[in-house]
């Protein structure tokens, strides 16, 4: 069965171990809003960046590789490409994580024009942003499963 989270199989463990609420979602995101802040960092942290090293190397997951080329993000322009780099690293910069963001609910559009307006986030609106998108990459991948 493929991860609902990045590299992070602790949050499925933990949800696993409570009683369930019949909410699969719910339950999952539970243990994300309840994890230490540096869980959290690392939960965001384990997700690759887009359009990112990981994907020219092609040591994505399978979930983040179709995610990202539903976007068509493994067909970037060498314009685009030297866009989203340059953004990524400012971004990383800044916040000290990689940007997230539900790609499947946005294109490359959406996506570069998300990531120049939250630069202008606070660090602590970047980690509940990035935790929310997470929480809709899961709800996706959740709605995936059940298909």
């Amino acid at each position: 069965m493929a991860a609902l989270f990045e590299h992070s199989p602790w949050v499925e463990d933990r949800a696993d171990a409570r009683p369930s609420s019949g909410d699969r979602h719910a339950d999952l995101m539970a243990v994300v809003n309840e994890a230490t802040s540096e869980e959290q960092l690392a939960l965001i942290r384990a997700h690759p960046e887009l359009a990112g090293k990981a994907a020219i190397d092609k040591t994505l997951t399978d979930a983040s590789a179709s995610e990202q080329a539903s976007a068509g993000l493994d067909r970037l322009t060498p314009q685009e490409y030297e866009q989203f780099h340059a953004l990524n690293a400012a971004y990383r910069e800044k916040f000290g994580f990689p940007f997230i963001i539900c790609v499947r609910l946005t294109d490359k559009a959406g996506i570069l024009a998300a990531m120049q307006a939250r630069l202008a986030n606070d660090r602590e609106t970047e980690i509940a942003t990035a935790i929310g998108q997470i929480g809709e990459i899961v709800r996706l991948r959740l709605e995936d499963m059940a298909a």
